[in-house]
């Protein structure tokens, strides 16, 4: 189990920023130690355990890049065309056993061993076959052309895979490329998921006049399976402190991290701070960032907490800053900072300095095909629909105080933020 150590986020005054808080999540949480070995299929979006040496070089031998014609650097046309007879044939798959005989040539497909001796290939479409049979190459061709030498991509020994690696599809084909069939990785992040609130009915459950279905558990609960994490769905914690604090209790001894939305604002009703408090310390429950500046980060038994707010929207952007990172480090991972691409925007828009916003766009082209990022036309945290029917996030730095139409601006799209 990780464990945090209490003092972790006891940091500044009542507002901390994004980066103050990531900062203190990445440097001071202990990742678990805990690890598994998985089949290589099953090893997409794992975190790696430790480094992957290439056991053999990459390519394994020295092939042709190309179809088309083997021959000896010694043979190469210098100024004028030059006819070579046709010595062999050599399809990938194939064995080069003989060398070329000097002044011919060995018909040869991509990905086939190059002959002994053999060290350029010409590519098929820029030679011809005279009246005889014999094939006729160009001249100018540099040495070495269209041929890739053994371990060219990486070299035996050489690290290729590095530990805390969050593993990806092209990580997988790298390690299936060295005949592996298996990898060591850290076990899957037990995170518990709550939410708070009498207002609250889960899908598929009676509903009050009065209440909503509870739409963030879910959103939260498949956050997490993107980011690779083993989910406790806890169901729906009623408004009261001791319940409330009970339940927390009864689950940090069986999971890394607790997860909560809802509860954690300044109303009579919310009881999260409260309740942490009861049971542990609460060492920061507000962040200059909007949507969302109702965080609550707690430690219960060694065990995290991050109680984010019930707004649908402020609980997807703060799940992306706050717990994503404390996910990556639980796990070891190696640092995946978010990084915005400069856009266009197309919108007006006026912040408070001194706090971080992330504005709901969507991408289109502009009269001169360039991108630009459109506002979702109305405001509002609970507004599920701003983040369907958009693209991505507009960052607007702690020091922006305005944007103007043309201005550039910082994107994250939601396809690179899980």
């Amino acid at each position: 189990m990780a464990q945090l150590s209490d003092d972790c986020f006891a940091f500044g005054g009542p507002m901390m920023s994004v980066d103050e808080a990531v900062g203190l999540i990445t440097t001071r949480v202990n990742a678990i130690t805990d690890l598994e070995t998985v089949a290589l299929v099953d090893a997409d979006g794992r975190v790696l355990a430790r480094d992957v040496a290439a056991p053999l070089p990459l390519p394994p031998f020295t092939n042709s890049a190309v179809d088309g014609y083997a021959v000896r650097n010694a043979d190469l046309p210098a100024s004028a065309e030059q006819a070579f007879p046709l010595d062999g044939r050599i399809q990938a798959g194939g064995l080069a056993q003989a060398p070329i005989k000097p002044g011919h040539t060995a018909r040869i497909f991509t990905g086939a061993p190059m002959p002994p001796d053999a060290e350029t290939v010409f590519m098929q479409e820029d030679v011809r076959i005279d009246e005889s049979g014999r094939i006729v190459l160009p001249p100018g061709l540099k040495p070495g052309a269209n041929v890739r030498p053994a371990g060219e991509d990486i070299p035996q020994g050489q690290v290729a895979l590095r530990g805390g690696q969050r593993l990806r599809p092209q990580h997988v084909a790298l390690a299936a490329a060295f005949g592996l069939t298996r990898l060591d990785v850290v076990r899957r992040i037990r995170v518990a998921v709550f939410s708070t609130g009498d207002e609250l009915a889960s899908p598929g459950e009676p509903r009050t006049a009065s209440q909503l279905f509870d739409s963030n558990r879910f959103m939260l609960m498949a956050m997490l399976r993107r980011l690779g994490c083993e989910v406790s769905d806890l169901g729906i914690l009623r408004d009261e402190r001791t319940s409330l604090a009970s339940g927390l209790k009864q689950v940090a001894g069986h999971h890394d991290l607790i997860l909560t939305t809802g509860g954690v604002s300044t109303g009579e009703e919310d009881h999260v701070k409260a309740a942490v408090e009861s049971i542990g310390s609460l060492v920061l429950w507000r962040m200059a960032i909007k949507p969302g500046r109702p965080v609550a980060m707690g430690i219960i038994d060694g065990v995290p907490l991050i109680g984010l707010p019930g707004n649908p929207v402020a609980s997807f952007v703060t799940f992306v800053h706050v717990v994503r990172p404390t996910v990556l480090a639980l796990a070891g991972s190696l640092p995946e900072p978010l990084t915005p691409i400069p856009l266009r925007a197309a919108f007006t828009y006026k912040k408070k300095a001194g706090r971080r916003e992330y504005v709901r766009v969507s991408l289109r082209r502009g009269e001169d095909g360039a991108l630009e990022a459109v506002k979702f036309p109305r405001e509002g945290a609970g507004l599920l629909s701003s983040l369907v029917e958009t693209d991505g996030l507009v960052e607007l730095g702690e020091d922006i105080t305005n944007v103007e139409p043309g201005q550039h601006v910082g994107f994250l799209s939601y396809a690179d933020l899980l």
